[in-house]
């Protein structure tokens, strides 16, 4: 991969996104129905989003060669792939995620091996295959993208510790993030964390209540970034929480909120199913 120019590379990108963006309701569909969690249409946007605004977003952007020189300091910037990048991918956002760590590899001519989580193996060996099929017909070289066949934790440790990984880019649980940045190699983790919504009592009350309801139901909330706690200033809250009412939202009281500790209680279980168990 170090042997293509930019004018390759990105012709690469180009066409694993536009394969990989014709197959994003498949691959939507493929990961609810083995993972049993989330929401199709909100997996197809999410497919989207991998395919189409972080390519567009690369566009332009040059990861070969000189791409940058500053005559007044004498600097001259040249972009050189890092070497074998570890792909470690969760669950909750099986094949976005294995399309996007796909694309940003091509892009910067980095071979990329994935640790898939065990529990969404086959969507997410789906989306690989996709797009690692796409870039070989487009002139990258094979094996650019590749995976482990018989995923499990022992085999995603053994990989980020592998001495020919030169990065890892991790996400997952906690555990996974911390081990990743453990493993004493740079590593770029995310994973879910306790994302707060701060309700000013200036703010529009009903737009507030709006926006977080829908960003927290967006895939059943399984994005990182949805939120996990509201803060809302005391002058206004009564009035917020009539206004959450109307959507339908759940409020826990104290005798319930030890039951909610437990996911496991909920995974993979239908809405319907964790209405009645609340």
């Amino acid at each position: 991969m170090r042997k293509l120019n930019q004018e390759q590379v990105d012709y690469i990108v180009a066409k694993a996104s536009v394969a990989a963006l014709d197959a994003h309701g498949i691959l939507a569909e493929h990961a609810v129905k083995e993972t049993g969690r989330g929401v199709f249409e909100d997996k197809a946007t999410k497919n989207l989003f991998a395919c189409e605004h972080v390519v567009n977003n690369m566009r332009g952007v040059k990861t070969v060669g000189v791409i940058e020189d500053d005559p007044i300091t004498g600097l001259t910037k040249i972009a050189e792939p890092v070497g074998v990048i570890c792909g470690v991918t969760p669950t909750t956002n099986p094949t976005s995620t294995a399309i996007f760590k796909s694309l940003i590899s091509l892009k910067t001519r980095n071979p990329i091996v994935f640790a898939f989580h065990p529990s969404a193996q086959e969507s997410s060996v789906h989306a690989a295959q996709i797009v690692c099929d796409a870039a070989i017909a487009a002139g990258a070289p094979e094996n650019c993208v590749q995976w482990i066949t018989q995923p499990s934790m022992e085999a995603t440790t053994a990989l980020m510790n592998h001495e020919g990984i030169a990065t890892i880019l991790a996400t997952g649980g906690n555990a996974m993030v911390k081990a990743a940045y453990s493993c004493g190699k740079p590593a770029l983790g995310v994973g879910a964390g306790n994302v707060p919504a701060y309700v000013e009592k200036s703010a529009n009350i009903r737009q507030a209540a709006h926006d977080i309801v829908m960003s927290k139901s967006f895939d059943n909330g399984m994005v990182c970034a949805s939120e996990q706690a509201v803060i809302i200033d005391k002058e206004i809250y009564d009035e917020f929480v009539e206004e959450f009412k109307s959507y339908h939202t759940y409020f826990v009281n104290k005798k319930k909120k030890p039951f909610w500790k437990n996911s496991a209680l909920v995974l993979k279980r239908t809405a319907k199913t964790v209405l009645v168990l609340s």
